[in-house]
């Protein structure tokens, strides 16, 4: 159900919230369960109880790790408050690694480990050398962030199997038909 295109978890997480620059962006967390499934889906932890309260925890602190990483892209500082929320967040112990019978790594914890885990990978990614290729898919109809990993660090499209690919195609449409 959910794309996990962007290359951090936390911005991962501000991708939730689907085409921000529309009149209508489209909300993709919409009750406590998409919370528990984004985080199974996301490796974080699996049979994770939510409720209510920790379906606006998260929404929350999506939208704080969002304002922080548009605070980089458009070179203003940090809102005090967004910082609070997201030391506060981060606060929090975060979950515990666990291997697992089939070898391979899960975690286990509670929502409030799962959010202090995208907190601390939020100001890992804000305050280390990546910070700087933090970008905004160039597609119109796609607002996620993601971490430009490439080796030239001129990456336009959070995706070329969805958003580059449309791009590329429209734009040889208008070559064509002009």
């Amino acid at each position: 159900m959910f794309l996990f295109l962007s290359g951090r978890p936390c911005l991962d997480l501000t991708t939730t919230l689907q085409v921000r620059h529309h009149a209508t962006p489209r909300e993709t967390l919409l009750t406590p369960a998409d919370v528990a499934l984004w985080s199974k889906e996301a490796g974080l932890a699996d049979g994770l109880a939510v409720d209510a309260g920790g379906l606006e925890r998260t929404r929350r602190l999506r939208e704080v790790v969002h304002r922080l990483c548009r605070a980089v892209l458009e070179g203003v500082p940090f809102g005090a408050a967004d910082l609070a929320a997201l030391n506060d967040a981060a606060g929090v112990p975060p979950l515990v690694p666990r291997l697992t019978a089939e070898g391979t790594k899960g975690h286990c914890g509670d929502l409030g480990q799962v959010l202090s885990t995208l907190a601390r990978d939020a100001i890992d990614l804000l305050s280390g050398p990546y910070s700087e290729r933090i970008r905004e898919c160039a597609h119109s109809d796609c607002s996620r962030l993601f971490l430009d990993a490439s080796h030239a660090g001129r990456r336009r499209w959070c995706g070329m199997t969805s958003c580059g690919n449309k791009a590329k195609a429209a734009a040889y449409r208008r070559r064509k038909s002009g």
